[in-house]
C-alpha cells in the first residue's frame, strides 16, 4: 500500500505564514506538519510515498532528504499548482500508483497515529475517515452514509442536516477503486473548466458506479485540517 501526499498548494488563506514556507512545513509544536505525517506513515509500515509538489517544492524535497534520508519517495510536480486543485493533483499520481492500493493524505492535516491505524486496519477495502462531532457548515467536506456505515455521497455542497460527519482528508483506496477513480478524474480534467475541482466529488461517482466505500468513525481522536489562522492556533493547542 502506497502513501500519496498532496502538497502542491500555496496555502493563501494562512498568509503571511506561507509567504516563504510551504504550509506542510509549518511547525505544530516542535515538529512540522509533514514530519508528523511521514512519521505516522512509517509507523504503520507503509514504505512507499508519493509526494505531489508545486509551491516552493525544493523546500519540501530538502526537508524530506534531511529528515527521512532512507524514505522511498517519488516526487511529482504539479506544474499548474496555482491554477488547479486537488482533483488535478491526485490524477498526476496515476502512473506512480500503478496496480497498488494507496492511502491519500492532504498535506495540511495534523492527526494522531491512531486515526491512520484505524483506517489501515478497517475491513473496508476503500474507506474515508469521518468525524461525527463537528459543526458542519459550508466549508466542511460532508459525508452521507447508510445505516451500516457505507458512504453514499461526499462533498462540500451536501446539506449538513443529512450528513453523518466531516471527511478529514485521509482515505484508503483499493487498487480496483483506484482504476475507476483515475478514469473518472481523467475524464473530468479533459475540460479545463474542471481543473479547480476537488477529488471529493469523484468519490460520490465511485459509489454511484457500484464501488463500495466505507466510513471509518474517528470521532474523539485528535486531528486538525489547517486552512486558516484559527485552525493553526487550534492545532498548536491540540498537539502541544
Amino acid at each position: 500500500m502506497k502513501a500519496i501526499i498532496l502538497a502542491a498548494g500555496v496555502g493563501s488563506r494562512i498568509r503571511p505564514l506561507t509567504d516563504n514556507t510551504p504550509k506542510s512545513l509549518l511547525k505544530v509544536g516542535d515538529k512540522t506538519i509533514l514530519e508528523r505525517m511521514i512519521t505516522n506513515i512509517e509507523d504503520v509500515e507503509m514504505t512507499e510515498v508519493i509526494v505531489i509538489t508545486g509551491y516552493l517544492e525544493e523546500q519540501i524535497k530538502e526537508f524530506i532528504r534531511e529528515k527521512f534520508p532512507h524514505l522511498n519517495v517519488t516526487y511529482i510536480k504539479n506544474e499548474k499548482y496555482d491554477q488547479t486543485n486537488t482533483g488535478y493533483s491526485l490524477l498526476l499520481t496515476k502512473e506512480a500508483v500503478g496496480d497498488d492500493d494507496f492511502v491519500k493524505f492532504d498535506a495540511d492535516v495534523v492527526f494522531e497515529k491512531a486515526i491512520l491505524e484505524q483506517l489501515v486496519k478497517s475491513s473496508h477495502s476503500s474507506a474515508l475517515c469521518i468525524d461525527k462531532n463537528i459543526n458542519l457548515e459550508a466549508e466542511e467536506v460532508k459525508v452521507e452514509c447508510d445505516k451500516d456505515g457505507n458512504v453514499l455521497k461526499v462533498g462540500k455542497k451536501l446539506p449538513p442536516q443529512t450528513a453523518a460527519g466531516e471527511s478529514i482528508g485521509i482515505e484508503k483506496i483499493s487498487k480496483d477503486a483506484a482504476k475507476v477513480l483515475f478514469a473518472e478524474l481523467e475524464d473530468l480534467m479533459k475540460d479545463q473548466a474542471n481543473h479547480q475541482q476537488y477529488y471529493d466529488d469523484s468519490y460520490t461517482t465511485l459509489v454511484e458506479k457500484g464501488i463500495p466505500f466505507g466510513a471509518v468513525d474517528i470521532t474523539g481522536l485528535k486531528w486538525v485540517e489547517i486552512d486558516t489562522h484559527e485552525d493553526y492556533k487550534k492545532a498548536q493547542e491540540l498537539f502541544k
